[in-house]
């Protein structure tokens, strides 16, 4: 589900859209428009899970019983809007409705991604995505987010976890942060993913996962010393998938192509999904 709790996988299939049954759900409003942690940073503590080859969704949340949700992908499509673009979303109906609106304390109801959507997404390399905000897959270095502590740890905050970013895909194994800056072209398991774009960091990372409060202005403070460009600070990379495949955790992930350098170096260090 868009914007709610990420959920840990050791194993998964990455499709042309990503990760499988990632983000196919999106809470909005009582118009049709998206809710995001941006302004509902409750949704963090919603957590989401898919059964049944994604026939059945379970929500949990602190403090309420757990709601069991039959999902429908055959009714009507209707018009729902995401950073001003209009798509479609198939509504899931008033119990699962007012369920969002108690946890959240705002009117909330649950649209599903029709099946037949085919939204492109931009970037150097244009791909799939069902409710992403604009790419698949997120990709982050855990030697990117060791130096991102380090500097806060250096002004006096205190460290910020991981899940702050949202990744799909944390790779271990480059010595050097913001190595991934630079892949252009890489495989993982059987599934192979092209470089769309470095990802612009929004006010959802000053939000903690756990708890669905915000406690900024770290990470951006920091990011802005050191990791600014135009349109904002960045970190990760968003990538597209050109070959699907199965993907897990301990996996080599071997670089083809670089945006400076040979396509051999890729295969050198063969870091791993940790």
């Amino acid at each position: 589900m868009k914007g709610c709790a990420g959920t840990a996988l050791t194993s998964a299939f990455l499709g042309p859209a990503g990760i499988a049954h990632d983000r196919t759900f999106m809470v909005v409003d009582e118009h049709g428009v998206f809710r995001s942690q941006r302004r509902e940073p409750l949704l963090a503590t919603i957590r989401p899970e898919v059964l049944d080859e994604g026939r059945t969704l379970v929500l949990r949340a602190p403090g309420v019983d757990a709601l069991r949700l039959a999902v429908d992908i055959d009714g009507p499509r209707s018009a729902v809007e995401m950073f001003r673009t209009p798509y479609r979303g198939i509504d899931q109906g008033d119990a699962v409705a007012r369920w969002l609106t108690h946890v959240l304390g705002v009117p909330s109801r649950l649209v599903r991604v029709p099946p037949e959507q085919d939204r492109v997404t931009d970037g150097e390399t244009p791909g799939r995505a069902a409710y992403a905000d604009s790419g698949a897959v997120l990709l982050a270095g855990h030697a990117s987010w060791a130096e991102l502590d380090r500097r806060i740890a250096e002004r006096g905050g205190r460290a910020v976890a991981m899940e702050r970013f949202r990744p799909n895909v944390v790779v271990d194994g480059w010595t050097e942060p913001h190595v991934e800056d630079r892949v252009r072209g890489f495989t993982v398991g059987d599934a192979e993913l092209a470089f769309a774009k470095q990802a612009i960091r929004c006010a959802v990372t000053t939000v903690d996962q756990d708890t669905g409060e915000r406690v900024g202005p770290e990470p951006l403070r920091t990011l802005a010393d050191y990791r600014r460009v135009t349109g904002g600070v960045v970190f990760g990379v968003k990538f597209s998938v050109v070959r699907t495949g199965q993907l897990a955790v301990g996996d080599d992930l071997r670089v083809h192509r670089w945006a400076d350098e040979p396509a051999d170096e890729g295969t050198a260090t063969a870091p791993r999904l940790p």
